[in-house]
C-alpha cells in the first residue's frame, strides 16, 4: 500500500525567491486565528499536478518480503488493493442476493416494469396479483400490453431488465444489476479516493468503508433506482477527477522554466491556451445525463459538477499565471464544458427514451395527436418531442406534489443521524419456521439502515472537511463537500414532500471519502513523529474496526436473516427505528 499522505501538498509551501513578498489583507491575518492559510506557493508545476508519493514498502518488508518483491507488491498496490477490496464487497453483496425470496417495498414496481420493457419497450400493466404470481411454482407472468403511467426515466429499469434477461424474472434476476453497480461502486470509491487523497492505503479505506456501509449494502441487494443513480455520480465524479489532472499537466507542460529549475506562471499561456480535447469531460458529462436518465435528482449533481469542474478551471488558470483567470475561463472554457457536460448529458436523456419513442403504446405516447395536445403551444416541433415534454410536464407535477403520508418517511433534518431508517421486509416466524429456532419465536426484516457507527463518524468527517475548505483552501475537501451537498441539500427544499432516509445512498460514497480524509488526519500529516504516527494509527484502526463490527453487528437486519425477538429487539437502539 502507497504511503498514508492525505495532507499532500495542502499546506502552504515557502514562497520563491523570484515571488516577493507581500503583506496579506488583514481579513486574512484575522482568520489565521482559526487556521486558515493563504494561496500556497512553490514550484507553479508542483501545484497545478501535486505528485504522487511513492508505494511504500514498509508494509512487505515488516512481512518478510524482500527489497525486490516488496518494491514490486508496492507497484501493484495501486490496483491491486481496490480490485480485493471490490472481490470483498461483492462476495458480500452476491451472497445469497436471492433471499429474501419475496418482492420487498418498491420491488413491486421497478423490475416488472422492467420486464414490460423487455416485452414492449414500454411499461405495461400487471394484475393485482403479479407478485404472488411472480413467486409462485411455476411462475405466471400476468402482464398486459396496456401502458401504465410511470414516474421515473426508463433507464435504470433498462439496467434492471439485462438482469431479468439473464437469469429470469425471479428475486436473484432483478436483483443482480444493482448488486453488480454496487459493486463496482466500491471500485470506482478506490481509486477515486487513491487519487483524490493520493493515498492508496486511504482509498481503500474508503472503499472498505462503503463496503461495509449497511445502508449502500442493503441497497445493492434491492432492485431499487437510487443505487444505480449514486454509481453514474461517483463514475462522473471519478470521470472529472481525471480531467482535472491532465488538463492541469497540459498547463504544467507548456510553463517556461527558470534558472533555478522551477516553472515559473505565464499569463499568456495561464490565460490563453486553449486545453483541447478533453474526453473525460465528456464522459462525465455521459454519465451525469445517465444518472439523470434514472432518477431526476440526477440533475442536481449536473448542475453542481458542472459549476465544480469550471471552478476548477479557473483555479488551474490562476495558478498557471493568468491575471484575469475569470475573464480566460468565461473566454476559452465555460462553452466547451457546457457542450461536454449539459448538452452530452441531454443527448443522453432523450436516448434513455428510445424504448417509448420507438413504440406507440407508452403513456402519453401520442398526447400531441389528441385534441388537447393539437391545442396546445408549439404545435411546430415535432409530435413526438411534445408529447414527451408533456409525460415531463406530468411527472414533475407528480414529484412536487408527493405529499401522501408513510409510514416510513423522514425529514431530511435526520438523515445523518440514522433517524427514521425504512424497513423493506419484515416476517415473525414461529419456532421450527423458515429457520427460526429461538422458542420466543424471531423476526426476520431488511432494514435500510446506514451503519450507524459509520455515519456517525461522517457527522465529524463533513465538519472537518467544511475547515479543510473553508480555512486550508484544500480543493479536495471542496470536491467531496460538493459531492455530499448535491445529494443532500436539494431535499431540503421539498419538506412537504414524502421522502425517505434512502434517498442518501446518493452521497454515501462522499461521507466515506470524508471519513477517510479525516482517518488521514487522525493518523498524521507527512514529517509528524513515530510517537504520533503511532498513536493515530492505533486510534484510527480502532475506529475502523468498531465500524466494521457495528456492520457485522446488524447484518442479520440488512439481509433478512432470523434473529430471536430479543436479539432484534436490542439492536432497535431507537424507538424511531421500529
Amino acid at each position: 500500500m502507497g504511503r498514508v499522505t492525505s495532507d499532500t501538498a495542502t499546506d502552504a509551501a515557502a514562497p520563491l525567491a523570484h515571488e516577493p513578498a507581500t503583506e496579506p489583507p488583514v481579513w486574512q491575518r484575522r482568520l489565521r486565528r482559526f487556521g486558515y492559510v493563504g494561496r500556497p506557493r512553490g514550484d507553479v508545476r508542483a501545484r497545478l499536478v501535486p505528485p504522487f508519493p511513492d508505494p511504500g514498502t514498509r508494509l512487505w518488508a515488516l512481512c518478510g518480503l524482500g527489497p525486490a518483491a516488496a518494491g514490486r507488491l508496492a507497484r501493484w498496490s495501486g490496483w491491486g488493493g481496490p480490485l480485493l477490496v471490490t472481490l470483498f464487497a461483492g462476495v458480500l453483496r452476491f451472497w445469497q442476493l436471492g433471499s429474501p425470496r419475496k418482492v420487498i417495498f418498491d420491488e413491486t414496481y421497478y423490475p416488472k416494469d422492467a420486464w414490460a420493457l423487455l416485452q414492449y419497450g414500454y411499461e405495461g400493466t400487471w394484475a393485482k396479483n403479479a407478485n404472488d404470481a411472480l413467486l409462485a411454482h411455476p411462475p405466471q407472468i400476468l402482464l398486459s400490453p396496456e401502458h401504465s403511467y410511470v414516474v421515473h426515466p426508463p433507464l435504470g429499469k433498462w439496467l434492471i431488465a439485462a438482469g431479468e434477461w439473464a437469469f429470469g424474472m425471479n428475486p436473484f434476476g432483478w436483483r443482480f444489476t444493482v448488486a453488480l453497480l454496487g459493486t463496482l461502486s466500491v471500485l470506482l470509491v478506490c481509486r477515486i479516493g487513491r487519487r483524490l487523497l493520493r493515498s492508496t492505503a486511504l482509498g481503500c479505506l474508503a472503499g472498505v468503508l462503503l463496503a461495509v456501509d449497511g445502508l449502500h449494502f442493503v441497497m445493492s441487494r434491492t432492485a431499487l433506482l437510487d443505487l444505480i443513480v449514486m454509481f453514474w455520480v461517483v463514475a462522473a465524479f471519478g470521470c472529472l477527477l481525471v480531467d482535472r489532472d491532465r488538463t492541469r499537466a497540459r498547463l504544467a507542460a507548456a510553463l517556461p522554466v527558470g534558472p533555478d529549475g522551477l516553472a515559473r506562471p505565464d499569463a499568456d499561456i495561464g490565460g490563453q491556451l486553449r486545453l483541447g480535447w478533453r474526453p473525460w469531460r465528456i464522459a462525465a458529462g455521459l454519465c451525469l445525463g445517465l444518472s439523470a436518465a434514472t432518477k431526476w435528482n440526477g440533475l442536481y449533481y449536473l448542475a453542481a459538477f458542472a459549476l465544480m469542474a469550471v471552478v476548477w478551471d479557473l483555479a488551474a488558470r490562476r495558478t498557471a499565471g493568468a491575471p484575469r483567470p475569470l475573464r480566460a475561463v468565461l473566454r476559452r472554457d465555460v462553452l466547451p464544458a457546457f457542450g461536454a457536460t449539459v448538452v452530452v448529458a441531454l443527448a443522453a436523456y432523450l436516448a434513455s427514451w428510445s424504448g417509448w419513442l420507438a413504440t406507440k403504446g407508452g403513456y402519453y405516447r401520442d398526447w400531441a395527436t389528441t385534441p388537447e395536445g393539437r391545442d396546445s403551444a408549439w404545435t411546430w416541433l415535432p409530435d413526438w418531442l411534445r408529447s414527451l415534454w408533456h409525460y415531463q410536464t406530468e411527472v414533475y407535477a407528480f414529484h412536487t406534489g408527493l405529499t401522501t403520508p408513510h409510514t416510513y418517511q423522514s425529514n431530511p433534518w435526520s438523515w445523518l443521524v440514522l433517524g427514521r431508517p425504512v424497513s423493506y421486509f419484515y416476517e415473525s416466524p414461529k419456532a421450527g419456521q423458515d429457520g427460526c429456532t429461538a422458542a420466543e419465536g424471531c423476526a426476520r426484516e431488511v432494514l435500510a439502515l446506514g451503519t450507524p457507527l459509520l455515519w456517525w463518524a461522517a457527522c465529524f468527517a463533513l465538519l472537518y472537511v467544511l475547515y479543510r475548505w473553508l480555512f486550508k483552501r484544500d480543493w479536495r475537501a471542496g470536491a467531496i463537500a460538493c459531492g455530499v451537498a448535491a445529494g443532500y441539500l436539494p431535499w431540503f427544499l421539498y419538506q412537504e414532500r414524502t421522502i425517505f432516509l434512502f434517498y442518501a445512498v446518493v452521497f454515501v460514497p462522499f461521507l466515506c471519502l470524508a471519513v477517510a480524509m479525516l482517518i488521514g488526519a487522525i493518523i498524521g500529516p507527512p514529517g509528524s513523529s513515530e510517537r504520533r504516527r503511532t498513536v493515530g494509527a492505533v486510534g484510527a484502526g480502532v475506529l475502523v474496526l468498531l465500524i466494521v463490527w457495528n456492520f457485522i453487528y446488524f447484518y442479520p437486519l440488512y439481509t433478512g436473516l432470523p434473529l430471536p425477538k430479543s436479539a432484534w429487539n436490542n439492536r432497535m437502539w431507537f424507538d424511531t427505528w421500529i
